[in-house]
C-alpha cells in the first residue's frame, strides 16, 4: 500500500513539473487547430466517403479492432481501402501493401489488415493527402477510404470522424502531453461525429454508461457508443487449440502492444497460467529478442507448453519464431449497434 501511495505521489510531482511544457504544447496545437478551423491552413476534401478513426490520447484505444469492424461492415457492398501511416516501418512514402511486404516494410497493423481481408486495398503513407490521391489513381480505385489513426491529420478533411476513448482511461480524465497522454486538448473531441468508448466490461450497466455520457458532455448532434473486446475461443497461427485446452499447459505469452492488461486479465479469468514477455508497442523484434523468447520457452521442461502472442505481434514474429500462435480479437457493441451501422450507412449515402 505504501508503494502505491509513493508511486501516486511521484506521478503527481512529475505532472506538476511537466505542466508548463504541457501548457506550451497545448498552445501550439490550439493555434494549429484554430488556423485549420478558419481555413488559413487548408484542409483538402475528397469526392468519395472518407472515414477517419483515431483518438486524442497516445495509443492503446483499440483502433485496429474498430477499423476491422468497419471493413467487415462495408467490404461486401463497397470497394474499401485502408490508409495508415505505417507506424515504425522502414520504408518511406506511399506503399501499396502486397504479399511480398513484411511488417518492417509497411507496419504491423496494415500488414494484418492485408492478410486478414480479401478484396480490400491497404496502403501506407505518412502524407494522407498524397496517400488518398495515389489510391484514387489506381486502375480499380476504392469507393470508401478508412483513415487509420488520422484524427489529428487536419490536412485531410474527412467526411466522418470516429473518436475512440478507452473505458478506464477516458480523455476527459487525462492531461495533454507531456504531463499526460493527450495529443491535443479535450476540445478536439468536438470534431467527432461519433465517440466510441472502447474496451468496456461486457456487463457494463446502462447506469454506468449514462454516467460516462454525462462526463463526456458532448454536443447534441454527437453520439456515444460502447464496445468491448471479444477474444476468439480458438488460437490461430501455427496451432489451432481452444482456449479451454490452454488451462492444462505451460504458456509463454509475448506482447508488443501499448496496453496488454485486458489480455492478461482475460487469460487470468480463464484460469490460464502464463509467463509474460512484454515488449514496447509496435516493437521490431531483434535477434536478441528472439533469443530471449527461445530461452524462456525452451527453459520450460514440460512438454505441454505453447508459445502465443497477439494478432498484431504475430505478423512480426511468424517468420522469426517457429510454432507460435495468436489470440484474435474483435470489437463488439454492448448496445445500439444498429444505430451505429445506420449512422455509417447514412453518411455513405450522402
Amino acid at each position: 500500500m505504501t508503494e502505491i501511495f509513493s508511486t501516486f505521489g511521484l506521478m503527481k510531482i512529475l505532472r506538476f513539473l511537466l505542466f508548463p511544457f504541457a501548457i506550451l504544447y497545448d498552445l501550439i496545437i490550439s493555434i494549429r487547430n484554430f488556423l485549420f478551423d478558419v481555413n488559413i491552413l487548408r484542409s483538402i476534401s475528397f469526392d468519395i466517403p472518407v472515414i477517419a478513426v483515431g483518438n486524442l490520447s497516445v495509443g492503446g484505444t483499440g483502433k485496429s479492432p474498430q477499423i476491422e469492424y468497419l471493413i467487415r461492415l462495408l467490404k461486401n457492398e463497397h470497394k474499401v481501402a485502408v490508409l495508415s501511416r505505417g507506424y515504425k516501418r522502414k520504408t518511406k512514402g506511399f506503399q501499396l501493401v502486397n504479399s511480398t511486404h513484411s511488417a518492417e516494410d509497411v507496419g504491423d497493423e496494415p500488414l494484418q489488415f492485408f492478410k486478414k481481408f480479401d478484396n480490400v486495398t491497404v496502403a501506407v503513407d505518412a502524407n494522407r493527402t498524397n496517400g488518398i490521391q495515389q489510391l484514387l489513381k489506381l486502375v480499380d480505385p476504392p469507393e470508401i477510404i478508412l483513415l487509420d489513426d488520422a484524427f489529428q491529420h487536419r490536412k485531410v478533411k474527412a467526411g466522418f470522424y470516429i473518436l475512440l476513448t478507452k473505458y478506464d482511461d477516458l480523455y476527459v480524465n487525462d492531461f495533454i502531453l507531456p504531463a499526460g497522454h493527450l495529443r491535443e486538448s479535450r476540445k478536439g473531441a468536438k470534431r467527432a461525429n461519433i465517440v466510441v468508448v472502447t474496451k468496456c466490461p461486457q456487463n457494463l450497466s446502462d447506469t454506468e454508461q449514462n454516467k460516462i455520457i454525462k462526463k463526456l458532455n458532448l454536443k447534441s448532434n454527437q453520439k456515444v457508443f460502447f464496445t468491448a473486446i471479444d477474444y476468439d475461443k480458438k488460437l490461430k497461427g501455427s496451432g489451432e487449440i481452444s482456449i479451454e485446452n490452454l488451462k492444462n499447459k505451460e504458456i509463454v505469452l509475448v506482447t508488443g502492444i501499448a496496453n496488454p492488461t485486458p489480455l492478461l486479465n482475460y487469460l487470468s479469468e480463464e484460469n490460464i497460467n502464463f509467463t509474460h514477455l512484454k515488449f514496447p508497442d509496435h516493437h521490431n523484434f531483434t535477434s536478441e529478442d528472439i533469443s530471449r523468447i527461445h530461452t524462456v520457452f525452451n527453459g520450460i521442461e514440460s512438454e505441454e507448453k505453447i508459445l502465443i502472442t497477439t494478432e498484431k505481434d504475430y505478423v512480426r514474429l511468424k517468420d522469426k519464431v517457429a510454432n507460435i500462435s495468436y489470440i484474435a480479437i474483435k470489437s463488439i457493441f454492448l448496445t445500439d449497434e444498429k444505430l451505429f451501422v445506420f449512422e455509417i450507412q447514412e453518411f455513405i449515402k450522402k
